[in-house]
């Protein structure tokens, strides 16, 4: 009886480990069990660092911008920046399609069930770099109350945008990077499906 009780509880203390251990690029687009969009976060809300999940190593590593550790040099991430799983881009570098989800800061490696809001594209030094706009789907991870479309976002906080706008602006050298457009959540959506393997 004590062993077989062991057992049980060596099998409960594991089974959480066994739950963290999967790889970022091995998650599903949409949770599992609600259906929902989910993105790794890779760059925390509120640091300037940016970081990346490299699928070679299988870990977070510095992202690099001509041969150095990139370092946005202007006000920290307005959101937690990171990737759709189970997507790529049509990019050189074939990476997932980039997301920015609007709330507090979350580790590197949290997996957020998001609601796509809207979606802006970037011209990085002449490559279109698409990233959606996303809100947390639970109510308690929210900080924009009731904003779920992009329509939501832009009539309840009209600043927003501009800060989104300056924070892509200042990711690499005065005139490197500029916004090609912005998008409402349907386009967001239709992104994820073009970008879904």
């Amino acid at each position: 009886m004590r062993l077989s009780a062991l057992l049980t509880l060596t099998a409960l203390a594991a089974a959480p480990l066994t739950g963290c251990q999967t790889r970022p690029d091995d998650l599903p687009t949409f949770s599992q069990e609600r259906k929902l969009l989910q993105v790794v976060v890779e760059m925390p809300a509120g640091t300037n660092r940016a970081q990346r999940y490299d699928a070679t190593q299988h870990q977070f590593v510095p992202e690099r911008r001509a041969g150095l550790d990139h370092v946005v040099e202007f006000l920290p991430c307005p959101g937690n920046s990171g990737f759709i799983p189970g997507t790529f881009t049509n990019a050189p570098s074939a990476r997932p399609l980039a997301a920015l989800v609007l709330c507090e800061a979350q580790p590197a490696g949290t997996v957020l069930e998001v609601l796509p809001i809207g979606l802006v594209t970037l011209d990085d030094n002449g490559l279109m770099r698409p990233i959606v706009l996303a809100v947390p789907a639970r109510p308690s991870q929210q900080i924009l109350p009731a904003v779920v479309s992009w329509q939501d976002l832009t009539s309840r906080y009209p600043g927003a945008r501009e800060v989104l706008r300056q924070w892509f602006q200042h990711q690499g050298r005065p005139g490197e990077v500029r916004i090609v457009s912005w998008k409402d959540e349907k386009a967001a959506e239709q992104q994820v499906r073009q970008a879904m393997n």
